[in-house]
């Protein structure tokens, strides 16, 4: 696991903490922890002892509103005003509660504090009206959504999806749109135009496609909400991505979304004929769960899986059955119900298979097996409820011989990328756009024409609208997008390999936009806990040699030289004597691991 943050000292820069590797299984108190945990979901069906939710749990009716609540609504607002201004001056005061937040993440975790005990003033359609609010101010045009309809049809599906399969019959409906940036779009323009008029063109460059399943905890949120990381999605990686709306809880119970999410999937192959290697899935919260279990699902039943998945705090536990519920509820935007509340989400979801359902590896993928999955990337906030099995799912599919990445934000809340004022917000997109352009291995061949021509004519209609970045319909309209769009150039990506023990730590380097932003590595000690920075740019971490030997202070000399030579390029060296300067301090770096290693 990387530990992510926004170093204050090099305000462009990104941080990063790698766990240290050693010979020992347990090779750190955090993954003592985990091994500790983990047997506990091994066994789909039996909840763990820690769990809160059990499958016999009890929904309560919901309240029967009365005008003389109205109070009720009164007393809310004006509690809740009063924390908010109590956190605000607080912030101003003594200064933020978490140190990187900014006076606009004060509030909003404010806001959601607690909210959860006042689901007596809550039904589902006034959460959906609330989240559905979008501010209406200028904005600039920076991508292209098209909204998509499509029919839903019988698709012969294998296993948990034969029954509601089997029931389509072409007359239901699913939307959806294809989001792309202002650079993807001005390429795929004069692509497009080229092969109409014949002209010959270099070959294609073989490219992905992205299914984002957005968040909501099941019951609310769209695609067209959750533009703010649809968007920036396709800009920071240079992809098409397809954004899908999927029947929501509690009108559609498990398993009814993960049909539409596998239909949506079916649909870009089948139907648009785009390579499954070619696709990446990914989404965030409730999405990140179902784009787990669509994989899952896929390889169970022997379908061609995709190519990757970018996932974005994925709720994988049904049961919350870790401590993180508990210790980051002060702080994330998450309300955490009571089991048996009318609101609570699980119960909506589930309905009455919450007995079947509750630990089945679809629903609460902590609990499946993931052997066989494309490589991961999983972004988590250390201040949202859900760290802790998010570490531990991760851990989980290191376990299972999958390559993952998982990067946890300093500071960051659930899905934290919702928040485009946050410092972590950019490091966490370019993360994407690296895991897509660098990390994955190569997409296999192009598109072909057929499945050009079929996203051409998708995405390039009357329908299609001009967006900001963060979702709003653009003031310019679509003549915005043929602005000039300077593209930042970034370094490759390059493979680096954990421990080879335990398997903890397998990562990949960080490309980011040269001349501004390096990438900072901190290394914790094993027992003294104290953190060196190390200035790395670009780097993965030296494998440690087995020839040498080195001390904790040996450790801190070669960080110092680091920190001395900030502008030198580890492994881009473009001179004889950079060459020579980045080989000492190889030499000194591996002596420091091998001490880990002994």
């Amino acid at each position: 696991m990387l530990i992510i943050s926004y170093s204050t000292s090099h305000p462009a820069h990104k941080t990063e903490e790698q766990h240290p590797t050693a010979e020992d299984k347990l090779c750190c108190p955090h993954y003592k922890r985990l091994e500790a945990l983990v047997d506990h979901y091994a066994h789909p069906g039996v909840a763990p002892p820690s769990a809160r939710m059990h499958p016999g749990t009890q929904t309560n009716a919901p309240p029967i509103w009365k005008s003389w609540h109205s109070w009720k609504y009164a007393w809310f607002v004006a509690a809740k005003a009063t924390q908010m201004t109590g956190d605000a001056l607080m912030h101003s005061v003594w200064g933020p509660r978490k140190k990187s937040w900014n006076i606009q993440m004060t509030l909003m975790s404010a806001l959601f504090r607690d909210a959860g005990k006042h689901t007596e003033l809550m039904d589902v359609p006034s959460i959906r009206m609330f989240m559905g609010m979008s501010s209406a101010t200028p904005s600039n045009a920076d991508a292209l959504v098209t909204p998509v309809t499509f029919t839903v049809r019988r698709r012969r599906l294998r296993g948990i999806l034969t029954a509601l399969d089997g029931v389509e019959d072409g007359t239901r409906e699913l939307s959806g749109e294809w989001i792309v940036g202002k650079h993807t779009w001005q390429r795929l323009q004069s692509e497009w135009r080229a092969a109409q008029s014949g002209e010959e063109t270099a070959s294609r460059t073989p490219e992905r496609v992205i299914l984002y399943i957005h968040g909501g905890a099941y019951y609310v949120g769209s695609a067209e909400e959750k533009r703010v990381i649809s968007v920036p999605l396709a800009q920071y990686t240079d992809s098409r991505v397809f954004s899908l709306n999927y029947r929501l809880a509690p009108e559609t119970h498990f398993p009814g979304p993960l049909h539409d999410a596998v239909s949506a999937y079916f649909r870009l192959v089948d139907d648009l004929h785009i390579q499954p290697a070619n696709i990446i899935i990914s989404g965030d919260s409730a999405g990140g769960a179902l784009s787990l279990a669509l994989m899952l699902y896929l390889r169970d039943n022997e379908y061609p899986l995709p190519g990757g998945a970018i996932l974005m705090s994925p709720w994988v536990d049904m049961t919350m059955s870790c401590p993180s519920w508990d210790f980051n509820a002060e702080y994330d935007v998450i309300p955490v119900f009571q089991s048996s509340d009318h609101m609570n989400p699980i119960s909506c979801y589930l309905g009455e298979g919450m007995s079947q359902y509750l630990t089945h590896p679809y629903a609460s993928p902590i609990f499946g097996d993931f052997t066989g999955l494309p490589p991961v990337l999983i972004h988590s906030g250390d201040s949202e409820v859900l760290v802790d099995e998010i570490a531990l799912i991760a851990h989980r599919m290191e376990l299972n011989g999958v390559k993952v990445r998982h990067e946890q934000y300093r500071d960051g809340v659930h899905v934290f990328q919702t928040f485009p004022f946050l410092k972590i917000w950019p490091l966490s997109f370019e993360s994407m756009r690296a895991f897509v352009q660098e990390t994955l291995p190569e997409a296999p061949e192009a598109f072909t024409d057929k499945a050009e021509r079929n996203m051409e004519n998708e995405i390039d209609t009357e329908k299609a609208v001009a967006v900001s970045s963060d979702g709003r319909v653009a003031t310019t309209g679509k003549d915005g997008l043929e602005d000039a769009h300077p593209v930042a150039s970034h370094a490759d990506g390059e493979e680096a390999s954990g421990c080879d023990t335990c398997g903890h730590g397998q990562t990949w380097a960080i490309g980011h936009h040269e001349d501004e932003e390096h990438v900072r590595i901190s290394v914790k000690a094993p027992e003294s806990g104290v953190v060196a920075p190390m200035s790395v740019a670009e780097a993965p971490l030296p494998r440690p040699r087995s020839d040498s030997a080195a001390t904790w202070d040996e450790l801190k000399r070669a960080a110092d030289a680091l920190r001395a030579d900030e502008d030198v390029c580890y492994g881009l060296a473009d001179s004889e004597m950079e060459a020579r300067k980045m080989e000492e301090v190889e030499e000194q770096i591996d002596a420091a691991w091998h001490m880990w290693a002994m």
